[in-house]
């Protein structure tokens, strides 16, 4: 049995598609399929918008791996192949991106789990071309096409979305890409969290930071404070980074797979972190979060969070800190809070 996830597995049955190409591996690519893959035809590049998946596959001698919001206009391919996202909107962000690049006679081999919502890529692709269907195994699916009319340019400023939040009498406009948590709203724990928070000063963490919601509110609210954003969606931090542009705020937004690029010395953590990977529930990097919060907080600093009611991280918390202070609670979220 393969170890890879199974939209690699199906990828893997059909391995004469990819014989003698150049091939750009895009999506939601969780594995370590591309470097097998590299055995198989002549080059693989991977683009990835996620920092876990860069660090991994980055110190491979056999690929070239770029990590961002945007393709560089260097990429030597003939042929994509796209792991299908969690999002219908960055699909279509991600074809139209790569296919700009690539232009026409370019080969796409698209693959995903059915539940994912993969067959969408029939109609999404019909402008470019024709794609079919061509295995099936694992509750996946294998397309295969070729892009006949490529678009003519790609703008990524084009497919932000901008939207106005308010708390408290205080307003502030945010920017985000497709596939961006909170993406086109106003997350309800977001604004549970933000109404509990603390007096801030110092420096101050946003882990997890998405659209940018939660740091922008902070930064707004407390002007003299040293902000820190970090997510390991480039997507996120593109948007993040446009948040803070469109509202005048100061802060520093990076990638981190959670404390790997962070310095030690945060007076306040504060986070709706995330319990997705892809289409899955994860809690490992809430996990790591919390477990490691004690050596990224100066003395007396503060670590507060939103979680959803039924997540057990109040124990976690507990064992780190002493203590565990429920600062407020609904039927869905909870906050917690922490002084190291």
């Amino acid at each position: 049995m393969s170890h890879y996830i199974a939209p690699s597995q199906i990828a893997e049955r059909q391995l004469e598609y990819f014989a003698g190409k150049r091939v750009l591996v895009i999506g939601e690519i969780e594995d370590q399929f591309p470097i097998d893959l590299s055995k198989h035809c002549d080059k693989v590049t991977v683009f990835t918008s996620n920092y876990c998946t860069y660090r991994q596959l980055h110190r491979s001698e056999q690929l070239c791996c770029h990590f961002g919001a945007n393709l560089p206009d260097t990429i030597d391919a003939d042929m994509i192949l796209m792991y299908w996202p969690k999002a219908k909107a960055e699909a279509q962000m991600l074809l139209d991106m790569s296919l700009a690049k690539l232009g026409q006679d370019t080969e796409i081999v698209v693959v995903g789990e059915n539940r994912s919502g993969v067959k969408s890529v029939e109609k999404m692709f019909a402008p470019f071309g024709l794609i079919k269907k061509y295995d099936s195994a694992r509750r996946c699916s294998f397309y295969w096409g070729q892009c006949q009319t490529a678009p003519t340019s790609f703008d990524l400023q084009s497919w932000f979305k901008s939207y106005p939040v308010e708390l408290d009498g205080q307003q502030l406009v945010v920017k985000s890409l497709p596939g961006v948590f909170s993406h086109g709203e106003f997350d309800l724990g977001s604004q549970l969290l933000l109404s509990n928070l603390p007096p801030l000063h110092g420096k101050v963490l946003d882990f997890g930071c998405g659209a940018g919601v939660l740091g922008a509110f902070m930064a707004l609210r407390y002007p003299d404070i040293s902000l820190q954003m970090c997510d390991i969606n480039a997507f996120a931090i593109e948007s993040s980074k446009q948040t803070l542009l469109a509202n005048g705020l100061k802060g520093d937004v990076l990638a981190s797979d959670v404390y790997s690029d962070l310095s030690s010395d945060f007076q306040f953590i504060v986070s709706n972190p995330p319990f997705h990977a892809g289409l899955d529930t994860s809690y490992s990097a809430t996990e790591a979060l919390l477990n490691d919060a004690p050596t990224h907080l100066k003395a007396a600093g503060n670590i507060v969070i939103v979680a959803n009611s039924f997540l057990k991280y109040a124990p976690i918390i507990e064992r780190q800190f002493g203590h565990c202070h429920t600062l407020d609670k609904t039927s869905k979220f909870t906050i917690y809070h922490a002084i190291k």
